[in-house]
């Protein structure tokens, strides 16, 4: 076309890299919580980083108080060194150049809650149960860190949802009171809780209304969010580089209702419907679980925050060994060659036709 503002620019998910602009000097470690195995990787990690690449390191200030941790001699001798914060309490915004999680899962979603805006790299080491979004091995973590602080890396932008509950009475009020304003980074579910009646869900795309969800709810989620909660509802996975978002219905009491892929770029309202019976729940990313009743609404879209996820090898690779090893995607007994098949075939014919001859000689 002649035109080029007519002509699709297509990125190439192997051209976003890790660069840094100035070196890194702050590093935010999170760890798995509750669980014994990741207490000496901890250790390991935070007096290496300490004493090795002399960065500043930050901890949530629950992990100081872990007991565990304060009985372990590696601990006591890097203690005094680490910066501390408090959830909800303390902004991390601008202080932190670095994020390197311990864990499952889990600890990279709780990265992306501390950083409502703007969210440093984040490496992740697989040292909890499924790791589909932890793609770091600790065995060789020197190594593997200090390649990421050279900027030797490829990332993955997982982009996020912004989550707005507009409540019936702050609209017609026009109350001062800020509304719940969340980022997430897998899903925002709306369902019937522990009501027995069916959620009855209005969904609108960009102010038009598109279709009510009658069933046990409704799953808003981003590509990351397609291999969790979505996919066990029957959702297709996509990969996190894709700008969409899923909507997937939870046991909807229809034969023909299948879960849908939207623009990116589109805001979804989601409201109860007037005739329902009772009111809705809506959690996000698994929290702050909060009762949405009739005239209430959700406002969801694309926010323009991802979390940037450090690849182990590149984007692609780890998506696919992800879905291998962690869901066992496409698991299969191979099929037998044809050739396989006709020297079976063949040596049955055979044995039939001996035991045949067996037979007749027996008769005579």
């Amino acid at each position: 076309m002649k035109n080029s503002a007519m002509v699709m620019t297509i990125q190439d998910p192997a051209s976003q890299r890790l660069t840094w602009y100035k070196p890194p000097l702050t590093v935010l470690v999170i760890k798995k919580v509750r669980d014994v195995s990741v207490l000496q990787p901890f250790v390991q990690l935070v007096k290496w980083l300490i004493e090795e690449k002399h960065m500043v390191v930050f901890v949530e200030q629950t992990v100081m108080d872990d007991t565990l941790l304060i009985n372990n001699p590696g601990f006591s001798v890097v203690k005094e060194k680490l910066m501390t914060f408090r959830d909800g309490k303390d902004d991390l915004t601008d202080k932190i150049d670095f994020i390197i999680c311990l864990g499952g899962d889990g600890t990279l979603l709780y990265a992306s809650l501390l950083f409502q805006q703007s969210v440093p790299p984040v490496m992740a080491f697989h040292l909890g149960s499924l790791g589909f979004l932890t793609p770091f091995e600790f065995d060789n973590f020197q190594e593997q860190v200090t390649n990421v602080l050279e900027g030797h890396a490829a990332l993955t932008l997982r982009s996020r949802l912004r989550c707005i509950i507009v409540r019936k009475n702050d609209e017609l009020n026009r109350t001062s009171k800020p509304p719940t304003n969340l980022l997430v980074l897998n899903e925002v579910v709306i369902d019937r809780g522990p009501s027995p009646y069916l959620s009855n869900i209005d969904l609108f795309l960009d102010g038009k209304h598109i279709t009510s969800v009658q069933g046990d709810g409704l799953i808003v989620s981003t590509p990351t969010g397609s291999t969790a909660y979505a996919v066990a509802a029957g959702a297709s996975m996509i990969h996190p580089s894709v700008p969409a978002i899923m909507v997937t219905p939870i046991c909807p009491h229809s034969l023909s209702f299948r879960p849908i892929v939207v623009p990116a770029g589109v805001e979804l309202k989601i409201m109860l419907n007037s005739d329902a019976r009772s009111t809705a729940c809506v959690s996000f990313d698994g929290r702050y679980q909060q009762e949405m009743h009739v005239g209430d609404s959700l406002r969801v879209t694309t926010s323009v925050y991802p979390v940037p996820s450090i690849c182990a090898q590149d984007q692609i690779s780890d998506w696919f060994d992800s879905l291998a090893e962690c869901l066992h995607w496409n698991v299969r007994k191979r099929q037998k060659h044809l050739d396989e098949l006709s020297d079976l075939t063949h040596s049955s014919s055979n044995d039939t036709l001996d035991s045949l001859d067996h037979t007749d000689q027996l008769d005579s």
